[in-house]
């Protein structure tokens, strides 16, 4: 069967941006993932949903 999950990241962060949306448009667009298969699941794609900010670094 192959299907879509979703899993969530909370991660706690300081940063010198002015605002929050800067440092959440920062962090997405520079940060990786690595995600493992396990016996019984397959990992066939992965990616990083990109948050909506309101900033023009996205």
């Amino acid at each position: 069967m192959e299907d879509r999950i979703y899993l969530l990241i909370k991660c706690t962060v300081k940063t010198n941006c002015k605002n929050i949306h800067d440092a959440i448009a920062e962090f997405q667009n520079g940060t990786t993932i690595q995600l493992s298969s396990t016996k019984n699941v397959q990992v066939l794609k992965s990616e990083i949903v990109k948050m909506n900010t309101r900033t023009k670094k996205n």
